[in-house]
Order: C-alpha cells, then structure tokens, then sequence
C-alpha cells in the first residue's frame, strides 16, 4: 500500500501560537520533516492560532488558568480535525493529555539554561540591592528570592520582544528568558550571561520542543516517527513523571532537569516556597529505563521531605 504523503494540494497542516519564538518552533518542525520526506515546504501550512494566555498578558498566569492556556485552543482546533499536529514549547504543557490526542514526538532539545538578561549589569550579583528583577515564571521568582532576597521581583509576562521592551521601558533592570529560545530566534546575544544548573535549575522539559496529534491518526504518527528524538524522550520521560506525582502546575514553583550519561539518567529536582523562603532539592541517578519511576520516587521523598503545609499557598 503506497503511504499519501502531503502535498502543496493536500498540505500537513501545522497548529502553534503566533509568537516569533513558537513560529520558529513550527517552521524547525516543518523543515525536519521535509527533509526526512523530501517534500517541499508548501507540503505543509503553519495555522497560527490565538490562545487565551496570549491574549491576557497583564496578569500572572495561575491567576487566569495555568499552563493550559497556551495549548487549550490549539487542542480543540486539533480534535475538531482543523489541524493535523500541534507543536508546543514542552514546559508549557500540561502532564494529562485530553482524551483523542497523543504526545509522542520530541526535537533534539536545545539549550535548557536560564538567561540573565539586563541592559545594565552583566550578572546578577552586579544588581544593586532593591532593584526591581522581572519574572512571570513562579519558579524563577522564587529561586531568585532564594539568593537574592535584597531584590523586588515584579509580574513581567509577554514574549520575548515584550519583555525586552519592557526593560528599555525601565520596569526592572534586569530578567530571565530561556536560552533555548533565544537560541531559536538567533538572538543569543541578548544574553549577559547563561546560568548554569547549579546557580538556577530549569523548569521542567525546558529546551524541548513536543509535536501533539490526533491518536486515530496513525499516517501522522509514522511521519512524526522520522524526527522524533529518543534521548529528549528518556529525559522528559524522568522530568514529567517527577512534575506529575509533584501536581506541578502554574501555581507551583519546580525545577527539574534529567540529563544522560552512557546507560545512566541523572535527575535533579526542586520544590520551593513562592517567597523564597524554604528550597527543597534531591540529586539521583538510575538506568535510563527507570527514569519515569526515578522521577515519581524523587517527587514522594520531597513532598514527605516537605511535610504539611509547604504547598499550601495553592489553595
């Protein structure tokens, strides 16, 4: 049975968010896949669609919803069969998946540290005490409050070019954005400097680009199958089992970050308090095959680490 590959007639249709950074995502999976069928890019046509954490920008995120506000309208577009696949920016996305789709393809992950980005000073150990520092990402602010709690964090949400302009704006001196994106949008020269995982730990699946698609769509599947990347596979795998058994959610700050060595996963997780006031961490490593397990273990020993209360801030 010859397999009907798309066509400029019949084009892949392509679902994301219409930042430059997620139309950049979409565009890397368009060429990769291109490439591994040798088809032409009008074989596939980007659908750019507006979700409502893009369209709300002047408030923080577990005020109007969480993670699923980057990706519920890119998924009902998907269910509705107006989209073929849906490509996400990874630590946006929640851990459950709504009932029909699958999420089984992962891009080799890119850069997973944290920019220190500021027109003014070139670490952070350079910003003056009081200073205002920049953050919509719970986790970052309370990782920033943890060393530094000399310094005002403020609500600073938006896309790349937003944030940037806020800071020529003068509401803070100084904020953090994801190399990886950066890096995709060809302007790692913003960065003052990278921060490594020892000084701030990334936020879960940082770095990693995920392709969603209908799961009685097994033509998609088999395509999707030529770029999927394993090893970015192992390492969510670790990362999102840990986030999962932690209920990790926009209202919850949590690091994670699974890397590879050989036959060998290693796993570091956070949890902390929004005010910075308590960080709990843990450090292991398992066969590659356990890492799901590794990360589930690793979240039950920090929440019984954490005890009654530490989290009761969600409610």
């Amino acid at each position: 049975m010859t397999r009907e590959y798309p066509s400029p007639d019949r084009p892949l249709k392509i679902g994301t968010r219409g930042s430059p950074l997620a139309l950049a995502q979409a565009h890397e999976t368009r060429d990769r896949l291109a490439a591994a069928f040798s088809l032409p890019a009008e074989a596939f046509e980007v659908c750019v669609i507006q979700t409502t954490g893009d369209r709300i920008i002047d408030r923080p995120l577990k005020e109007i919803g969480g993670k699923g506000l980057f990706t519920r309208e890119i998924e009902q577009a998907m269910l509705r069969g107006d989209i073929d696949i849906a490509v996400h920016s990874m630590k946006d996305m929640p851990v459950l998946q709504p009932e029909g789709l699958v999420l089984d393809c992962y891009l080799p992950r890119e850069d997973v540290r944290d920019a220190f980005v500021s027109n003014d000073f070139k670490t952070l150990a350079d910003v003056p005490s009081g200073a205002k520092v920049g953050t919509s990402s719970l986790r970052r602010r309370a990782q920033l409050l943890v060393r530094r709690p000399d310094l005002e964090v403020v609500e600073f949400r938006g896309n790349v070019q937003t944030r940037l302009r806020k800071l020529s704006d003068g509401v803070a001196v100084a904020t953090f954005l994801a190399m990886a994106g950066l890096n995709r949008l060809d302007r790692a020269d913003v960065a003052q400097s990278a921060l490594s995982p020892e000084d701030m730990l990334p936020a879960v699946a940082q770095g990693a680009i995920g392709i969603e698609r209908r799961a009685d769509d097994p033509t998609t599947g088999e395509m999707l199958e030529a770029i999927h990347h394993k090893p970015t596979e192992h390492r969510l795998a670790a990362e999102r089992a840990f986030l999962a058994a932690l209920d990790g959610s926009c209202e919850t700050p949590i690091a994670g970050l699974a890397e590879l060595d050989g036959g060998t996963l290693r796993l570091r997780g956070e949890i902390l308090r929004p005010d910075g006031s308590e960080a709990l961490n843990d450090d292991r490593s398992a066969l590659i095959e356990d890492g799901a397990e590794l990360g589930r273990t690793m979240a039950m020993d920090l929440l019984a680490q954490a005890g009654d209360g530490f989290f009761d801030f969600r409610s």
